[in-house]
């Protein structure tokens, strides 16, 4: 059955848009309030594609939110469980934010700008709500924004090539998960070496639309020769990788350490962030349940809601968050929270699905 969304000004397109639809766009799914475009042509042909070539992807839905101020820092830290004390200006930060019973909010890229300035690059949340409600019952002084920023990610074994032509050879020699500024006629972007994908890459960071669409098209002006295609982030390949989905793989109700963010917590330097004390007490009584990898011998799988995971003896250990056939291993790949007791490697599962029984094991992340 086809199904339309229908748009207005609570789901925003982006400036790319209008691109996207030129080029084929298939689907799209809705992801802080804004299009996602999700499919080009057919998963396992972008999945290879991805991983030998370079893909350009309309990631603008990643909001940013700007956070500058005298008490700026202090608010940043009371948001995330991660130590950012020693952060450095130039470097972005995987950063899981948490309330105060020690839940995700979000997993952001969290980049630091000036000493007290931020932009926190976020996931599928209200991140904005967030910030401002903590900010007000403080007393803070701080200014919080969405800024005007939509990001175009550079992903694939050839994004360094592709991106070394378009910006010069400095981009070469920027390092993972730091940023800089970059021009490309006569306008500065910033640009950080990171993305939601294994295969390296870049996202840039534009904040004029002219410019944009500008340099969008200058990158298909010059992508044949690096076989460049419009993509999406391709769920086979960042499953595999072990890049979990805010939303998808863990929500609210997962505290970090079910996620497997341990070293993201700091819980023992005299850093204060919301739910410190509850993460402790959640680390010192031990988890119930953890992310997992799984493979499950099916070639699709619908996870529009999660599913029960079974074990052969009939009893529910876990949910299955998220899966796609993978290419690689000729089944489907999935990631799941099962229950602690049953994480266990090549552990047997089954799944019941339109009363068939579907069989599969657990396996670490990445998948390998």
């Amino acid at each position: 059955m086809k199904t339309f969304i229908t748009r207005s000004r609570r789901l925003r397109g982006t400036p790319f848009t209008s691109r996207l639809e030129k080029q084929g766009v298939k689907s799209f799914t809705v992801y802080n309030h804004m299009l996602l475009p999700t499919t080009f042509s057919s998963p396992e042909e972008e999945y290879n594609h991805l991983k030998e070539h370079v893909q350009i992807w309309d990631v603008s839905v990643q909001r940013e939110i700007e956070i500058s101020g005298k008490d700026s820092s202090e608010l940043i830290q009371l948001m995330t469980c991660r130590n950012l004390s020693s952060s450095k200006i130039g470097s972005c930060y995987y950063a899981p934010l948490v309330d105060s019973d020690g839940g995700i909010i979000n997993d952001p890229l969290v980049y630091k700008l000036e000493e007290n300035k931020w932009r926190v690059c976020i996931a599928d949340s209200d991140v904005l709500l967030f910030a401002k409600g903590i900010a007000s019952a403080k007393k803070f002084e701080v200014n919080i924004f969405e800024a005007k920023v939509d990001t175009l990610a550079i992903q694939g074994p050839k994004s360094v090539k592709i991106m070394e032509k378009v910006f010069g050879k400095e981009i070469m020699n920027l390092k993972f998960f730091k940023f800089d500024y970059f021009t490309f006629n006569k306008r500065k972007y910033l640009i950080s070496k990171s993305g939601f994908s294994k295969q390296g890459g870049f996202e840039i960071h534009t904040d004029n639309i002219d410019g944009a669409l500008e340099l969008y098209d200058y990158f298909f002006k010059i992508g044949k020769e690096f076989n460049l295609k419009p993509g999406t982030p391709n769920h086979p390949e960042r499953i595999e990788g072990g890049l979990l989905s805010y939303g998808s793989d863990m929500d609210i109700f997962n505290n970090p350490f079910e996620c497997g963010f341990d070293k993201y917590v700091d819980l023992n330097s005299d850093i204060f962030f919301l739910g410190k004390e509850n993460l402790k007490k959640i680390k010192e009584k031990g988890i119930k349940n953890k992310i997992m990898g799984v493979k499950i011998d099916s070639k699709f799988i619908d996870v529009s809601q999660g599913i029960p995971i079974l074990n052969l003896k009939n009893d529910m250990i876990g949910q299955l968050r998220s899966a796609a056939y993978s290419p690689k291993f000729k089944k489907t790949v999935g990631i799941a929270m099962i229950k602690k007791d049953f994480c266990n490697i090549s552990e047997k599962f089954q799944l019941k699905i339109n009363n068939k029984l579907i069989s599969g094991e657990i396996c670490d992340l990445p998948i390998i």
